[in-house]
C-alpha cells in the first residue's frame, strides 16, 4: 500500500481510518455500525475486500471468525495476513485493532482481550473493538470485565445508544439488575431499535419474575427486529419463547420455534444452540416436540470436531443425543475429551478439563436415561459453569436438566430444596408451580392451597 495513495479520514464514530480506496468508507461504516447494532449489514465490509487497507482486512477477518466454526480461522487467515503486512502504514488505533483480531485468529484470547482493553482506554469511541472485547470476555465467563470495558467508554461515547445496550448487558450479567434496566431503557430512549438493549431488559425481567411484563415488552419491540443478523433476531424471539414457556403457552412456543427461532440461518452456531436449548426446555416441561430434533441434528452432525467454545460443544452433544444420533454424540464425546487433554493455555485447559468434560458426561448420561451419572457429573460441573461462558438464562438449561435427573433418580428432597427457592422468585411461572406441585405431592407436603397429595413422579 504505497503511502502516496492513503486517504486518512474517520469512521462514523469519529475514529481515524487509513484507506487505500476512499470508496471503502461506506462498507467499513456498515461493519462498524452493523456490528454494534447487531445488523446484517456488517457483512458488507466483504464488498471492500479488494482494498488492502489494514482496518478493512481486519474487519473482514473478524467477520469470518464470527462463524464460530472449525474452519473460521483458516478462512480469516488471508485477510488478517494482509492486514498485518500493511499495518505499519495505518494509525495506532487501527494497528491495535489488527493485532487484536490477529490474536483471536491465532487463538490467543488473553492477548486479544488485553488489546481491546487498551483500545477502550485510548480510543473509547472504537465501539466495534469494545463489543469484540465484550464478546471474548463473555465467552470466558468474565462479566465484570465486560462491564468495566463498557464503562471505560461512557465519558467519550455516551451519545451512542448501542454503548448503553452493551452497558446494560454487562450490568445484568453482574447481577446488578436495576443498573441494567436503567441503561437498557436509556438506550431505547436514544434509539427504539436497539435489539441488544431489548435483549438485556428481557434478561432482567426473566430474572425478576416479571413474566407477563416481559412478554408484553418483547412483543411491543418486535416490530423493530428487522435487518438484524440471524443471531440477534432468533435470540430475541428465543427470549420471548422463554417468557411464553413459563406461562405454559406451549402451542405458542412451538409456533415461535418453527417461525422465528429455527430456520433463519440453519448453518450458524448460535441459531443451532438456540434451537437445541428451546427444544430441550420444551421436553423438560413435558411437551412433545414431534420430529423437530431430526432437522437440527442433521446440522449438528457436521460439528463433531469444532471445539470453538465449550459452551457450544455441550449443546451440540446434547442435541445429537436427544435426536437419537448416538454414534455422532459418542464421537463428539470422545473428541471433547481428546481436545480437553491437549489444551495448553491455562484458562482453556481448566475450563475444558474441569468443567466441560464432566458437564458433557452428565448431559450424555441424561439423554441416555442414566440418571445417577447425570446427577453426579452435572453436580460437579454446575457450580463452575459460568467459566464456559454463555448467559445466566442460557446456562439455566443445564440446571433444568440436572433437576430433571435428580427427580428421575428419586432424589425428591434434593429437588424440593432446589425448586422451591426458584418458585419463590418466579411467582408468575406456571411451569415451576406445576413442577413443585408434583414434587410436594410425592413428598406428602401441602400442594397449593394446603391440600396434601400423594402421587408419583413425572412419567
Amino acid at each position: 500500500m504505497p503511502s502516496s495513495t492513503h486517504t486518512r479520514t474517520t469512521d462514523s464514530l469519529g475514529n481515524p481510518v487509513t484507506l487505500q480506496d476512499p470508496a471503502s468508507a461506506a462498507a467499513l461504516n456498515d461493519f462498524v455500525e452493523g456490528f454494534i447494532a447487531c445488523e446484517a449489514r456488517a457483512v458488507n465490509v466483504l464488498n471492500a475486500a479488494a482494498d488492502t487497507s489494514p482496518i478493512v482486512q481486519a474487519s473482514c477477518a473478524a467477520l469470518h471468525m464470527f462463524a464460530e466454526s472449525a474452519d473460521a480461522p483458516r478462512n480469516a487467515r488471508p485477510f488478517i495476513n494482509q492486514a498485518l503486512a500493511n499495518a505499519p502504514q495505518a494509525s495506532d488505533r487501527e494497528q491495535r485493532f489488527v493485532a487484536a483480531v490477529a490474536a483471536w485468529v491465532d487463538g490467543n484470547l488473553p492477548r486479544a482481550i488485553a488489546l481491546h482493553e487498551e483500545q477502550a482506554r485510548l480510543f473509547p469511541r472504537d465501539l466495534a473493538s469494545l463489543k469484540l472485547g465484550q464478546y471474548h470476555l463473555f465467552n470466558r465467563g468474565d462479566s465484570p470485565g465486560m462491564l468495566r470495558l463498557a464503562l471505560q467508554a461512557v465519558p467519550a461515547a455516551a451519545d451512542v445508544p448501542y454503548l448503553h445496550g452493551m452497558l446494560a448487558f454487562g450490568w445484568e450479567q453482574c447481577h446488578l439488575l436495576d443498573r441494567a434496566e436503567a441503561s437498557a431503557r436509556h438506550a431505547i430512549d436514544l434509539c427504539r431499535k436497539e435489539p441488544w438493549a431489548h435483549h438485556a431488559l428481557a434478561h432482567v425481567m426473566l430474572t425478576q419474575g416479571r413474566i407477563r411484563e416481559g412478554t408484553d415488552f418483547m412483543a411491543s419491540m418486535s416490530d423493530t427486529w428487522t435487518g438484524l443478523n440471524s443471531f440477534m433476531v432468533t435470540h430475541n424471539w428465543w427470549h420471548q419463547a422463554l417468557f411464553l414457556l413459563e406461562q405454559d403457552r406451549h402451542a405458542e412456543v412451538l409456533a415461535l420455534y418453527d417461525s422465528q427461532v429455527w430456520g433463519v440461518v440453519k448453518e450458524y452456531t448460535q441459531d443451532q444452540i438456540g434451537a437445541v436449548s428451546l427444544l430441550a426446555r420444551l421436553e423438560l416441561a413435558g411437551v412433545d416436540v414431534g420430529n423437530r430434533w431430526a432437522d437440527v441434528a442433521d446440522h449438528l452432525a457436521l460439528r463433531l470436531a469444532d471445539h470453538v467454545l465449550p459452551f457450544l460443544d455441550l449443546q451440540y452433544l446434547y442435541g445429537l443425543a436427544r435426536a437419537g444420533r448416538m454414534e455422532a454424540a459418542r464421537t463428539l464425546h470422545n473428541n471433547i475429551a481428546a481436545h480437553a487433554a491437549t489444551r495448553t493455555e491455562a484458562h482453556e485447559r481448566t475450563v475444558w478439563q474441569q468443567v466441560c468434560v464432566p458437564a458433557e458426561q452428565g448431559l450424555l448420561a441424561h439423554a441416555q436415561g442414566d440418571w445417577a451419572t447425570a446427577v453426579e457429573k452435572l453436580g460437579v460441573a454446575l457450580p463452575r459453569l459460568v467459566e464456559i461462558g454463555g448467559s445466566h438464562a442460557q446456562r439455566d438449561l443445564f440446571h433444568q436438566i440436572w433437576l430433571d435427573a435428580l427427580q428421575r433418580n428419586g432424589q425428591w428432597a434434593a429437588v424440593q430444596n432446589l425448586l422451591q427457592p426458584l418458585v419463590n422468585g418466579q411467582p408468575e411461572s406456571k411451569r415451576l408451580a406445576r413442577q413443585v406441585g408434583v414434587v410436594n405431592g410425592v413428598l406428602g407436603l401441602p400442594v397449593g392451597g394446603g391440600q396434601v397429595l400423594h402421587g408419583h413422579g413425572l412419567t
